[in-house]
């Protein structure tokens, strides 16, 4: 099986100059830990999780700063440049040994230098626990 046959393609993205606030609202609606970081031709340029977002809330010592942090701080400053990524036509095994090797949730799925898609833990683990035996 291939990371085509898994991957998701209806995934939402973040622009690098999105405000850290903005962030948090995609996340909420979206429904996911982590939004790929993307430039207008879809070229993946980072990754920002809700675990960036509380480290840098953490680091706040008062409401005032969490407030700026959030109205003030873009995607840019905080993303993990270069994330984790897989072609399509890569084998699961292949996903599945990447994400245990790097520590990683998720892998990007990048085909001809843009975001194709993304195959997380999740959809490897739906495949195993759906197989027929």
């Amino acid at each position: 099986m291939k990371v085509a046959d898994l991957m998701r393609t209806d995934m939402t993205t973040i622009s690098p100059e999105a405000t850290l606030g903005d962030v948090v609202v995609a996340l909420a609606d979206a429904h996911v830990s982590a939004l790929p970081v993307v430039d207008n031709r879809r070229k993946i340029l980072g990754v920002l999780s809700t675990t960036d977002v509380l480290q840098a809330e953490a680091a706040c010592g008062s409401a005032e700063e969490r407030e700026r942090l959030f109205e003030n701080t873009t995607v840019r400053e905080l993303m993990t440049p270069r994330p984790s990524v897989i072609a399509p036509d890569a084998d699961i095994r292949e996903a599945a040994q990447q994400m245990l090797y790097l520590e990683v949730h998720r892998l990007f799925v990048e085909e001809e230098g843009k975001l194709a898609g993304v195959i997380s833990q999740s959809d490897l683990v739906r495949v195993v626990a759906t197989a027929a035996t």
